[in-house]
């Protein structure tokens, strides 16, 4: 028998892991003193594992301080309860919850509380809905696609993803034959897809209700940081109504990072899990705000999964409307982040050069490109760009926006300070570049 002194959470902790341990044994080792007491008998494998896993850990109030202390195997130990400074009494015991008191109302933005999952699951759960697009081969289902989507306008006007509805593989994109969509409550309706684009592997879709539809809200991801927690809602393996939740890892995965070619992608990376069939399901923040569309996992790793962030997705759908396609500015330019570090690095390398304490470096210019034609050389430092200060790639793409063939002024500073303007004008990019 283990008797330990403390508050009811230690005695849940005792209790859950001796009921799990099988055998029960009749030995009593007795601890300091306390003056609430709690009795739950364990077998010796799991006096055992708890005795070596606490040495060293939690020690004697005599040695408390001094690490890595270990104790003998016949002596108890303290039960250090880390989740209150304050013991709760058993008479209270079935008031508390895993997170806590039940009442949420006095849970502020960002808090968890026990229903901080569910509500922001249940925000955006009614939204989500199911995608299966068939192609039929005189008569023969040839392949079947499934995953995800959100309802972001009640008109039934659907986010998801491009693979999911449209195959790349062959010479020009195609519809995946019949777009089913299933509603949560179980509604089925014939899509249609509007529009897709295939480097950030989003579409929409449009179904026709009689009723209006239930719309999710979309939130910011530019405001995420690393550690932030979020839910991914999906239907994987058209598993409907499925809730997986995890935190941020990082918040701009490059998709150079993951071996991606062509066009520049950044992603939000979390260790949501999400499986085949969540491909286009909302990412959401714990306030049931979409911040993302799951797109795709590392299939070789756990806790591996990438979502486009919804301020990236927001800008496609703007295209969408304005242009009927993503329009994506090409200079021919590689470019490179630069911070003091970094800085300090190439002025070691090389005294020639230039003297700044931030901007965007051109490792390289593609011969024959806008930005070769403007006379951008390797080892330029970007400055300016269209008269504003830049410090990231992410603000010259967010300047360029959707604009072709119109000039902007770039001042940069090359070896030896020698600064300068160009002029570029960008062009289309195309499936090549």
């Amino acid at each position: 028998m283990l008797r330990a002194g403390g508050g009811p959470r230690r005695f849940a902790l005792l209790l859950a892991a001796a009921a799990g341990a099988g055998a029960l044994a009749d030995r009593v080792l007795d601890p300091p003193s306390s003056s609430t007491a709690v009795h739950a008998s364990v077998s010796p494998p799991l006096r055992q594992a708890l005795s070596s896993a606490a040495a060293g850990l939690l020690r004697p109030a005599s040695s408390l301080f001094s690490p890595w202390a270990p104790l003998p195997l016949n002596q108890g130990f303290p039960i250090l309860n880390s989740f209150a400074s304050a013991s709760v009494s058993p008479a209270n015991l079935s008031n508390q919850g895993s997170a806590g008191s039940t009442d949420d109302s006095k849970c502020g933005r960002g808090c968890l509380g026990r229903e901080t999952f569910a509500k922001a699951a249940s925000a955006v759960g009614p939204a989500v809905v199911n995608i299966s697009a068939t192609q039929d081969f005189h008569g023969w289902m040839a392949e079947k696609s499934i995953g995800s989507g959100t309802i972001i306008n009640p008109d039934g006007t659907i986010l998801t993803c491009a693979h999911v509805v449209v195959d790349f593989q062959s010479t020009k994109p195609v519809v995946r034959g019949k777009v089913s969509v299933t509603l949560q409550d179980g509604r089925e309706f014939e899509g249609v897809v509007l529009n897709a684009d295939r480097y950030s592997d989003i579409a929409v879709v449009k179904i026709k209700p009689d009723t209006p539809l239930p719309a999710a809200k979309l939130g910011s991801s530019s405001i995420l940081r690393p550690g932030d927690w979020v839910v991914a809602l999906g239907c994987p393996l058209s598993l409907q109504n499925t809730v997986t939740a995890g935190i941020v890892s990082c918040i701009d995965r490059k998709s150079s990072d993951l071996g991606l070619g062509g066009i520049r992608r950044e992603y939000l990376q979390t260790d949501c899990a999400i499986n085949q069939g969540n491909s286009g399901g909302p990412l959401v923040n714990l306030d049931g705000e979409i911040v993302g569309v799951n797109v795709m996992k590392v299939m070789a790793a756990d806790g591996l999964s990438f979502a486009v962030p919804i301020d990236s997705v927001v800008k496609i759908v703007e295209n969408f409307k304005k242009n009927g396609r993503v329009v994506r500015p090409w200079l021919g330019l590689k470019m490179l982040d630069l911070n003091p570090m970094v800085i300090a690095q190439l002025k070691r390398k090389s005294s020639a050069f230039p003297d700044v304490r931030k901007g965007v470096l051109v490792p390289m210019v593609t011969p024959g490109s806008p930005a070769a034609h403007a006379g951008f050389r390797p080892g330029d430092v970007v400055i300016e760009f269209d008269g504003k200060p830049v410090e990231s790639i992410k603000e010259i793409i967010d300047i360029l926006g959707d604009k072709v063939g119109i000039p902007f002024k770039v001042l940069v500073k090359r070896a030896n300070n020698v600064t300068l303007t160009l002029t570029v004008v960008p062009e289309e990019a195309d499936a090549n570049q």
